[in-house]
């Protein structure tokens, strides 16, 4: 009866204990906001998608970035075909007019009596390719002009054997020899006009009066033609461009090819001689760039076109723009793709999540068991988890009510018969010896302790009342014991109307009289003392009797099994489970003593205003906190 406070409020923390249980089964499913569960579907699916594009779009790249090259080398290479079949035209075409030359008119006639017909024959050929030519000259061994056409006089001591066509055609005789582009300047036709011509020299055999002498046949081909045809295909402005060298490395036509002769400019041509006839990647002045490189016939000329790696970015600036676009398009429906398909698979869980936490909010919905197979078979399985626990709360429930009771009832049992025994050994005691004035005191004192024991089956009451029932108790002993002892109660009034546990000062005070000043003669005195403090009660029994050591102080409440001595009793016990059982705790008893000098037991409670509203919320096992208290003082005091 006395302790169905502390059975509400162990029942109290027994669903918090099975709440933290619901808690931490379903933490997981917690965390699984509806957002957070589309937001990681979409981004996993985009970071995927992504992925893949990028892949995509960079393999793309590199592919088309490769066929570009392949297609602008292999466009490059044709066209330097094309242009060096045209160049061979033109100087076979010249290497024919030579042979005729030599053959038709030279070998035919002997220069002492037929100078007139190599003269004509020499003339049919010029006028014939005057397009192509801008003169035929016929030397001796020794640099003597001996025939020319057109008919024109040679400057004075030009020193013809100085020249490098005359030294090249002398050197190798068996050969044809092609020089380097130079400016004419053997002849004076008296305009005073200057020519740039490529010279195709030869050795021939020469007949005079019969006899055979060497001597060198000279054919001046046009430059501009071979210019023309070179400017014909350096057309692009893409960096791209064709130059000509002979197999030296001399420059014969070049884009550049003033800035390279004033020293302004440079090209790799010395390489490019070396190089046979294919495609070869090299680095000139820091620029990497494919050179490629195709011989022209008879001549050992090399035609080399040069593609800078630039020229490959710019024609894929194109194909970038196209695989931005196509990406961009791509990620517009991936967008759409990712909301779809995260939709359709968060859309399930996100039910089942909902229906989880509106169940946890206290309402009783049916767990969502639809969508794929896997998430219908965690719904039935959340379902039938949350049947169990509802059917083990009722049995924790049920198992901790009546634990709780049994408990209680045993601490109960604990105080009534002991105080009992002795109240009643008293009055027989007294009726023995015909104290019968005392008896009747003695009963009327008990009277009251009953009626503030009872207190219609209630366990909180006011601090007043239980101050009552503590006088109560001490002046039925102080008749027992002869007033061996002297009782001091010391209590602010203003506690008065405070809330308590019954019976926690009796408990103490018997320990007090048995164990502290009952042997004493005369001497022994009790003092009960009450206060508030920072929102707390403070009750506290000092008595002068013969104390107890520190090892015997710090075993009272926590050792209730022992062989109990000095200052000790399983009421302290008692006492300090029935208040943490209603208050909590931190709320309880404190011992302190010290042998020979006494021992003083002291007790802190909440301060909660004794009203019915608060005395029925206490015996339902709810514990105030510091907030509420305060605010429950402040409510009192305006009241």
């Amino acid at each position: 009866m006395y302790l169905k406070g502390g059975l509400a409020c162990h029942l109290q923390n027994t669903e918090r204990s099975i709440q933290k249980v619901k808690n931490k089964y379903f933490g997981r499913l917690k965390k699984a906001e509806p957002s957070g569960m589309q937001s990681t579907v979409m981004f996993a699916i985009s970071v995927i998608s992504i992925s893949i594009m990028l892949i995509l779009g960079i393999v793309m790249y590199f592919r088309f970035s490769v066929l570009s090259r392949q297609e602008i080398t292999q466009s490059t290479q044709k066209l330097m075909e094309q242009a060096g079949e045209n160049l061979e035209d033109y100087l076979g075409s010249m290497r024919q007019i030579s042979d005729a030359v030599y053959y038709n008119v030279i070998k035919e006639n002997d220069l002492s009596n037929q100078d007139m017909d190599i003269q004509r024959g020499m003339n049919l050929l010029y006028e014939a390719n005057r397009d192509n030519l801008r003169s035929i000259a016929i030397y001796n061994n020794y640099g003597s002009l001996l025939a020319a056409e057109p008919l024109a006089s040679q400057k004075e001591d030009p020193d013809v054997t100085r020249q490098d066509w005359f030294k090249q055609a002398m050197g190798e005789m068996e050969n044809m020899h092609f020089s380097t582009p130079h400016i004419q300047n053997l002849f004076d036709d008296g305009t005073f006009r200057y020519y740039w011509v490529i010279s195709l020299s030869r050795v021939v055999e020469l007949t005079n009066n019969g006899d055979s002498q060497l001597g060198v046949l000279l054919v001046d081909m046009d430059y501009s033609n071979i210019s023309r045809m070179m400017k014909q295909i350096n057309t692009l402005n893409n960096g791209q461009y064709y130059y000509l060298c002979d197999s030296n490395g001399e420059i014969i036509y070049h884009m550049r090819q003033i800035q390279i002769s004033d020293g302004i400019g440079s090209e790799n041509s010395k390489a490019a001689a070396k190089y046979k006839d294919g495609v070869y990647d090299e680095t000139f002045q820091g620029e990497r760039r494919k050179v490629i490189v195709n011989t022209i016939s008879y001549t050992g000329w090399k035609l080399v076109g040069v593609i800078p790696y630039s020229t490959f970015t710019h024609g894929m600036v194109n194909i970038r723009y196209f695989i931005m676009v196509l990406m961009l398009l791509m990620a517009m429906m991936l967008v759409i793709i990712n909301r779809v398909v995260s939709v359709r698979i968060s859309r399930p869980i996100l039910k089942l999540n909902n229906s989880v936490m509106e169940y946890e909010a206290g309402e009783k919905p049916e767990i969502y068991m639809g969508g794929p197979l896997e998430i219908r078979h965690l719904g039935y399985s959340i379902q039938r988890s949350y049947e169990q626990i509802e059917t083990l709360m009722k049995e924790i429930v049920l198992e901790q009510n009546e634990r709780r009771k049994s408990e209680l009832d045993a601490l109960q049992s604990q105080i009534n018969p002991h105080f009992l025994y002795n109240a009643l050994e008293s009055i027989t005691w007294m009726v023995e010896g015909e104290r019968n004035d005392d008896a009747v005191f003695m009963i009327s004192q008990l009277a009251k302790l009953f009626r503030i024991s009872l207190s219609k089956g209630r366990t909180v009451i006011s601090v007043k009342d239980e101050l009552q029932h503590a006088q109560s108790y001490m002046n039925i002993q102080k008749v027992r014991y002869k007033n061996a002892f002297s009782i001091v109660f010391d209590v602010d009034p203003s506690i008065y109307s405070y809330c308590t546990v019954k019976l926690i000062l009796q408990p103490i005070l018997e320990n007090a009289i048995a164990y502290g000043v009952s042997s004493m003669d005369d001497c022994g005195e009790i003092k009960v003392a009450g206060r508030l403090e920072d929102e707390n009660i403070i009750f506290s029994v000092t008595d002068n009797g013969i104390g107890m050591s520190k090892e015997e102080v710090s075993l009272i409440l926590t050792d209730s099994k022992r062989v109990h001595k000095h200052g000790s009793g399983v009421g302290l016990v008692n006492v300090n489970n029935r208040i943490q059982i209603l208050f909590g705790k931190e709320y309880g008893l404190r011992i302190e003593s010290e042998p020979d000098e006494g021992t003083t037991v002291s007790i802190c409670i909440p301060a909660v205003p004794y009203t019915e509203e608060n005395s029925k919320i206490l015996e339902k096992g709810y514990i105030f906190s510091r907030e509420e208290m305060i605010d429950k003082k402040t409510q009192g005091k305006e009241r």
